[in-house]
């Protein structure tokens, strides 16, 4: 009998107790792209689709406890990091991606919640761009996140055009601006891929809906699961474009909650 393996895919974030975004989000996007997710919990929130009432930051020795538990067993074939917090934890999940020969990290830096609640401490930035920017594969900022990183406001297609190989430049492999907060229309991505030093742009059809909690989570998460499966960074890019784009407009459909609802993650899988 031949023994079959998994795709690993390893999330390194915040846990959602509504289960729109992270950690809940993350495993349930990791599971219906057929691969197995695995999970490192960086930080306890308190919310649902209204806010965030409350965050319980787990302590850096106990995060780097389940990264040395999952890695040294199960492994990884692709990483992806969501909600990190503070700069001490920035470190840590750093020194335990290169204590762990970890390759292939898809890095979204979460700054603010769907909500506009902060969780990210403004000195946890630096420490980003010195100690876990480096190692990335692919980062993700949205228009707000790029705007941060690089200390000026982006907020049109051509600023997120040249904003691309400025983020490049910090030392990750390859960029993607989510242009969800286009002030245009549409929706448009841009991704520079660095190796090859081109730029793709990525149209989307803006979807009205209150429900895009946790869109960010699930976007990187699909593209780390695609990585895990083999695929170049562009077309893992694309296909997870495809796949958010689904699941915004499948979970356009329904109602929970008060405030920002999730996307359907499973609209491939049931109605």
């Amino acid at each position: 009998m031949n023994q079959r393996t998994y795709h690993r895919v390893l999330t390194i974030a915040g846990s959602d107790s509504g289960g729109g975004a992270g950690i809940q989000a993350d495993l349930k996007t990791i599971a219906a792209h057929g691969c197995y997710g695995a999970s490192v919990i960086t930080a306890l929130t308190a919310q649902n689709t209204l806010g965030v009432t409350g965050i319980h930051a787990v302590p850096v020795d106990f995060v780097a406890a389940q990264m040395d538990a999952v890695l040294a067993d199960i492994g990884a074939d692709a990483v992806k990091i969501g909600m990190l917090f503070s700069p001490e934890l920035i470190r840590t999940v750093a020194q335990g991606l290169i204590r762990h020969g970890v390759k292939t990290i898809v890095l979204d830096p979460v700054m603010v919640a769907q909500s506009g609640d902060k969780l990210l401490q403004d000195e946890a930035i630096a420490a980003l761009k010195s100690e876990l920017i480096p190692l990335a594969t692919l980062i993700t900022p949205n228009l707000p996140e790029a705007s941060v990183l690089l200390g000026r406001e982006i907020a049109t297609q051509e600023a997120a055009m040249e904003a691309l190989t400025q983020l490049a430049a910090m030392g990750c492999g390859n960029v993607l601006i989510k242009g969800g907060h286009l002030e245009s229309g549409d929706s448009d991505d841009c991704l520079w891929l660095g190796p090859e030093g081109r730029i793709v742009t990525l149209l989307g059809v803006r979807i009205p809906t209150r429900n895009n909690h946790g869109t960010g989570c699930t976007l990187s998460s699909a593209i780390a699961s695609n990585l895990a499966k083999g695929e170049d960074v562009e077309m893992a890019v694309r296909h997870a474009k495809d796949y958010i784009s689904g699941a915004i407009r499948a979970g356009a459909a329904y109602v929970i909650g008060r405030g920002h609802g999730p996307v359907h993650h499973f609209y491939r899988f049931f109605e």
